[in-house]
């Protein structure tokens, strides 16, 4: 199961995610995150705190959030991510293409 909330803290757009985002959850986790892809002037925080799995399907939702937000000019930052999905993020190039926090 996979849960995503978003909430607007100073001038910020945090999105945490908690679960396993895996092909079966990104249709929804898609649907959950537009109001990422719609913002702009703010920064985006994407909390990984209770994240246990990231697929490729949830690569690509990470990528298009990253893709929207360049062309506005928004920063992107993915906050506490776990060993397995750092070893993800590096195996993939995604470590150099995100602010890690």
């Amino acid at each position: 199961m996979m849960i995503t909330k978003i909430e607007e803290k100073e001038n910020r757009l945090i999105a945490f995610f908690a679960g396993r985002l895996d092909t079966a959850a990104a249709v929804q986790t898609t649907e959950d995150v537009k109001p990422l892809l719609q913002v702009s002037d703010k920064e985006i925080v994407l909390d990984c705190t209770d994240l246990a799995y990231i697929s490729s399907s949830g690569l690509r939702i990470f990528l298009s959030i990253r893709k929207e937000a360049a062309t506005k000019g928004n920063r992107v930052i993915v906050r506490n991510i776990n060993a397995d999905i750092r070893q993800v993020f590096m195996m993939t190039g995604f470590i150099s293409l995100f602010e890690i926090e």
